[in-house]
């Protein structure tokens, strides 16, 4: 469901649903438009993606059909929904294939009661007026539910399995298209995710189009697109501002002692039992024994006992979304990102309200993709045709107070040392995907200071026709199939990672990636979510649930799984060898703590984990003088835990107090303002 889409990230390389029904019907069997369907784009600003039609058959039920090429990740899909008297659905069938494999889902009202069956769950319930919401589907199931949503009012819609919805109108711009000017409706569907998800109305109160990274628009209205994001953007932020401002008033300023607390020493790189910190004018001005630190008359004393202070966790591979997102990472203690692929605009914006204090973020330190101009290039790329324009996209970024660069897989690698050497010549970072044809030792050996993602690493080991589509899902497909029989301890692994670690070259693993999407059949919540149900909505609920990369014929799941333990193992032998490891999650954040656990699954100590996401990152981006640690004289960059993290890293989930720029703000209440309903369990 196009609505959907926003979430993506959260469900580790999904976008539509995955099942266990049967084999995915293949493209040629899936229903074609006729010519009178209504047509949508699929568009991101580097260029179209892919199409989708609606249609009305003859029976009176809807027809949608979805194909789409991102990347070489492919999505053939069609659907037909009937609805009762009443406009909300009575029978529901999603057919093809998705990045994650079969998209098949059914749902019917049969004698009293309400069936359905996805890759997520299955289940059935007595029938009642509610609107069945899918994992999965076209653009065709978003029109009868905003009908039946504006026809509801305020009171909204009954979701099935389980939610409720509601709808709310905006503002409205004026767009342009094949029948000349347009006005469109900005509404806000609310009770889908824990903050409002937009969508927008035409002149009469349909669906229209859903925009963000990548939009759906009715053919014609493409060129659309940014202006629709900004003006969406724009309302997101007014939204948001009246929260900020609650949460940054002078008196949560104040001075405040954290008294009788564990605190983690990230520079030493221990705990240390029952201590004292002050904070005064968003500095930490005191450090010492509990009971040896005074608190001046009139300072808020929080009692720490029981509890864990720790540095203000850092995400290093989290894009910056919309200003809901960011708002929820502050929630669950992320007081400094990096967000390695963020359109320079949208970073330069997010960094200008974050420094006025009109948006609640966290600091992020921002890099920019270069992807060589190509039919699989990055959407949002600084798309580039030669050498001296990769250099110039390299000098674009640097104006723009960019941190770092970020080369994608469909990169010309013949570019590359001369846009690392720009970079490297402005105090520029250097980090990335590999690109295709291209391993990671040669791109190290090119200037990169830092290689995204695990599968990426693995590329060393895998064979030349992986490495030569690495641009396409070969760059999944391949680690997936091949790396369980790689040998860490052979001369060529060995020699490679004593390379890195001579060139100080800095891994991004994303290892909850991987976790998510070799080792789950789907059905049961991921272990990065698990502690998440039940508190964000019951959408997401079941896209916690959703299946791992789909199985290419000939490998088993067991095989996939075998291959992230050794990806695992990677990460520990890596870390092992003296390399440096920054802890990222290219999710929304809520996946943090998983990723530290998992390092110390690989071999690291609950100290060198917790490093990762602290003092390790701080380092990175140059700014460990000032935070990543609880020092005299550094930002007061904080969280208090509740739980001894020590013993527990889970106890970093259950967020009590966060300290970001000085201000002292309630785990409760941010929960709340990021729309949680609860504290992770």
């Amino acid at each position: 469901m196009v609505i959907q889409h926003r979430f993506a990230a959260l469900l580790l390389l999904a976008g539509v649903s995955t099942s266990a029904l049967a084999a995915p019907v293949p493209k040629d069997q899936l229903m074609k438009p006729p010519a009178n369907a209504a047509h949508y784009v699929v568009v991101s600003q580097a260029g179209k993606h892919g199409d989708q039609w609606v249609w009305t058959q003859p029976d009176g039920s809807i027809a949608g059909r979805y194909t789409q090429s991102l990347r070489g990740w492919i999505t053939e899909i069609d659907d037909v929904i009937r609805l009762g008297p009443d406009g909300l659905p009575v029978e529901m069938t999603v057919r093809g294939v998705t990045p994650n494999g079969d998209a098949a889902e059914t749902f019917a009202v049969r004698d009293g009661k309400a069936t359905w069956k996805a890759a997520a769950d299955s289940g059935s319930l007595p029938t009642s007026p509610a609107f069945y919401f899918a994992t999965g589907g076209t653009v065709a199931s978003n029109i009868p539910l905003i009908a039946k949503l504006i026809e509801a009012g305020p009171g909204g819609v009954a979701l099935l399995p389980s939610g409720r919805a509601t709808l709310e109108k905006g503002p409205t711009l004026q767009v342009t298209g094949p029948a000349g000017p347009k006005t469109v409706q900005l509404a806000w569907m609310r009770g889908i995710g824990p903050s409002p998800a937009p969508v927008w109305l035409d002149e009469n109160g349909k669906f229209f189009a859903s925009v963000g990274g990548i939009g759906t628009l009715p053919a014609g209205y493409e060129a659309n697109l940014k202006a629709m994001n900004d003006f969406q953007d724009a309302e997101t932020a007014k939204a948001v501002r009246a929260i900020a401002a609650n949460f940054r008033q002078d008196a949560l300023r104040a001075p405040v002692l954290f008294d009788r607390v564990q605190l983690f020493d990230a520079d030493a790189g221990r705990f240390v039992p029952n201590q004292a910190v002050l904070v005064r004018d968003g500095k930490i001005v005191e450090v010492g024994a509990a009971g040896n630190v005074r608190a001046p008359d009139g300072v808020r004393t929080i009692d720490g006992t029981g509890k864990t202070l720790v540095p203000g966790l850092w995400d290093s591979h989290l894009h910056i979304g919309d200003d809901w997102s960011v708002l929820m990472n502050m929630a669950t203690g992320i007081t400094s990102f990096r967000s390695p692929g963020t359109d320079i605009d949208r970073a330069v914006d997010a960094r200008k309200r974050w420094k006025s204090g009109e948006l609640l973020m966290g600091e992020a330190f921002v890099a920019q993709i270069i992807d060589a101009k190509h039919p699989l290039a990055a959407q949002g790329a600084e798309v580039v045709t030669s050498e001296a324009e990769t250099v110039a996209a390299v000098r674009k970024m640097h104006d723009a107070g960019l941190w770092g660069v970020k080369f994608y897989t469909s990169m010309n690698p013949k570019w590359i040392p001369a846009g690392a050497k720009e970079a490297h010549r402005l105090g520029m970072q250097v980090l990335g995907h590999v690109p295709a044809t291209m391993r990671p030792l040669e791109a190290v050996r090119a200037g990169y200071d830092e290689i995204t993602h695990i599968n990426f690493v693995a590329m060393q080991a895998m064979p030349d026709d992986v490495v030569n589509k690495a641009n396409t899902a070969q760059r999944i497909e391949g680690p997936a199939k091949f790396f369980k029989d790689v040998d860490l301890n052979g001369p060529q692994m060995k020699s490679f990672i004593a390379e890195l670690a001579q060139r100080k070259t800095v891994i991004d693993p994303t290892l909850v990636v991987w976790e998510g999407a070799l080792n789950s059949d789907g059905g049961v919540p991921l272990d990065a979510y698990a502690s998440y149900m039940g508190i964000i909505s019951p959408t997401f609920d079941r896209f916690f649930k959703s299946a791992g990369y789909p199985l290419v014929k000939g490998y088993t799941r067991d095989d996939y799984r075998k291959s992230y333990a050794k990806m695992v193992d990677l990460v520990g032998a890596l870390h092992k060898a003296g390399v440096t490891i920054v802890a990222g999650t290219d999710g929304q954040g809520i996946e943090l703590v998983r990723e530290i656990e998992l390092y110390k699954k690989a071999g690291m100590t609950t100290s060198e984990a917790l490093q990762t996401a602290t003092i390790i990152p701080a380092k990175r981006v140059g700014v460990a003088d000032r935070t990543g640690s609880i020092a005299v004289g550094k930002e007061a960059d904080l969280v208090l835990v509740d739980g001894d993290v020590s013993t527990n890293l889970g106890a970093l989930r259950r967020v009590d107090t966060v300290v970001s720029d000085g201000y002292v703000m309630n785990g409760d209440e941010l929960r709340k303002a990021a729309g949680f309903t609860g504290k992770p369990k």
